[in-house]
C-alpha cells in the first residue's frame, strides 16, 4: 500500500501530515510513502530527509494522488473547503484519505467525498478512550496552541509576566486568567506560570480543579453550574443559553480583575459558547489582553473577530486562526506521530483493514462506499435538513 503526502493548501498552513521519522514507521509497517517535492520544507523538513527516511519524492500533487492508495493531509476537504476543492478530481474511487476535516460542519463536502466514493477518516473524530491515546492529533495540536497563545500574549502585553525586585522598585507579576482547563487551557496555564505570571483558571467541571492546582495554579471557585459539560465520548457538550449566560455573569469579575485572559472553550460541531461579553471586556483595565482559541467557532469573547486583532477601549481582543500552524516543525512532529499511530492500528499483517467493530475505527470512519456511514454526521445532516430518522 502507498501513502501520499500531498503539500498543504490551506492559506498559512505551514505543516505537513507526515515527518521523515514517521516514514521509517510506516515502511517498518510494509508500507510505502510518496510525497510531493517540497511539500515539507514550510515546517522545517527537506526533500533529502524524507528520501533518507526512505520516502519517494514526487515531482507533482497530481502524481501523488495518482499513485497513491491513501493521502494523508493535515487539513483534508472539509477543513480546507476552498483550496481543497481542487482535490476532489483527484481522488480515485476507493482511495484513503485522512486528517481533520471538520466532519460535524463540512457536510456538503463530506457528501462530496462520499459520491466520489472516498474512504474518509476525520482525526477530529478518535475517541478520547485509553488505547487511542497516541493517535490523539486534535489533543497534540490543542498543547501547541495552548503554549503559543501565551507566547502571542506576552509579545503584545506591554509588561512583563514575573515579578521582578530591581533597583529602582518592585514589578508586580501579571495576573492571567484561563478559562478552560482542557488540554489547551493546561498547556496555557503551565506556559504561563513558566514566565512567572500569578494564573488562575476557570473550567465548568469540578473535575478539572485537582489539575489546575497540579499545575501551581488557582483554580477560580464560582457558583456551581449543574448542566454536565461532558460527552460520553470525553468531549464538550453545548450549554444551553442560560447556562452559558450563567457563566458570564460568575466569570465578569474574574476577567475584569485580569491583565490576560486567554479562552479555550469549544464544543465539536458547535458555535463556540459566549462565555465573556463586551460590557465585561470594557471593565478590563486598558492595555489588557485577551487571546481567544475559540475564535475559528465564533469565539468564547463577544467581540471577537477570527483572524483579527480589535482593540477595544484599549483592550487588545485577539482572534487567532490556525495558531497550531505558527510551530509548524513541532505540530508537524506531533500530529504525524498521532496519524501515523491511527494508521498503522489498521494495518494487519501488511495489510490496511477497516474493522467497524473497533471503536476508534467506527468513530473516526465518514465515508465508505459511496455513503456516509458515521452516526454523527449522519445525525447532524438530519439535523442540518430537518430530517427525522
Amino acid at each position: 500500500m502507498i501513502i501520499g503526502v500531498p503539500k498543504e493548501t490551506f492559506p498559512r498552513e505551514r505543516r505537513i501530515a507526515l515527518v521523515p521519522p514517521s516514514v521509517l514507521s510506516l515502511t517498518k509497517a510494509g508500507l510505502e510513502v510518496a510525497v510531493e517535492a517540497g511539500a515539507g520544507v514550510a515546517a522545517g523538513y527537506s526533500d533529502s530527509e524524507f528520501e533518507g527516511a526512505g520516502a519517494r519524492i514526487i515531482p507533482d500533487r497530481a502524481g501523488v494522488f495518482s499513485g497513491s492508495d491513501a493521502i494523508f493531509q493535515v487539513r483534508t476537504l472539509g477543513a480546507n473547503p476552498e483550496a481543497g476543492a481542487a482535490d476532489l478530481e483527484l481522488f480515485k474511487p476507493g482511495q484513503v484519505a485522512v486528517g481533520f476535516s471538520e466532519p460535524l460542519t463540512a457536510l456538503e463536502e463530506m457528501k462530496s467525498l462520499a459520491e466520489r466514493k472516498v474512504t474518509a477518516f476525520a482525526l477530529e473524530l478518535i475517541p478520547r478512550i485509553s488505547r487511542a491515546q497516541s493517535m490523539d492529533a486534535l489533543t497534540a495540536m490543542a498543547t501547541v496552541t495552548g503554549y503559543k497563545a501565551v507566547l502571542l500574549a506576552a509579545d503584545s502585553f506591554g509588561r512583563l509576566f514575573p515579578m521582578m525586585m530591581t533597583a529602582t522598585g518592585t514589578i508586580k507579576a501579571a495576573r492571567v486568567l484561563v478559562v478552560g482547563a482542557g488540554v489547551a487551557g493546561l498547556q496555557a496555564i503551565a506556559t504561563a506560570r513558566r514566565l512567572g505570571a500569578l494564573v488562575e483558571a476557570y473550567d465548568i467541571r469540578d473535575a478539572a480543579k485537582l489539575e489546575v492546582e497540579s499545575l501551581g495554579a488557582k483554580f477560580l471557585e464560582l457558583e456551581e453550574v449543574a448542566e454536565s459539560a461532558e460527552d460520553s465520548g470525553g468531549y464538550a457538550k453545548a450549554q444551553s443559553e442560560e447556562t452559558q449566560k450563567r457563566q458570564q455573569e460568575l466569570l465578569a469579575d474574574g476577567v475584569a480583575g485580569s491583565d490576560i485572559v486567554i479562552t479555550t472553550a469549544a464544543v465539536p460541531g458547535r458555535k463556540a459558547p459566549v462565555l465573556i461579553s463586551e460590557e465585561t471586556v470594557s471593565r478590563m483595565a486598558p492595555g489588557s489582553i485577551v487571546v481567544d482559541l475559540a475564535a475559528e467557532r465564533g469565539g468564547n469573547c463577544a467581540p471577537t473577530k477570527p483572524g483579527e486583532c480589535i482593540d477595544l477601549g484599549g483592550v487588545a481582543v485577539h482572534g487567532p486562526v490556525n495558531l497550531a500552524s505558527e510551530v509548524p516543525f513541532t505540530a508537524s512532529q506531533l500530529y504525524s506521530r498521532g496519524l501515523s499511530n491511527f494508521f498503522v492500528h489498521m494495518v494487519k499483517d501488511g495489510e490496511f483493514q477497516i474493522d467497524t467493530e473497533d471503536q476508534i475505527v467506527a468513530d473516526t470512519l465518514v465515508t465508505r462506499d459511496g455513503e456516509i456511514v458515521n452516526a454523527r454526521v449522519r445525525e447532524a445532516i438530519d439535523i442540518s435538513t430537518g430530517t427525522t430518522t
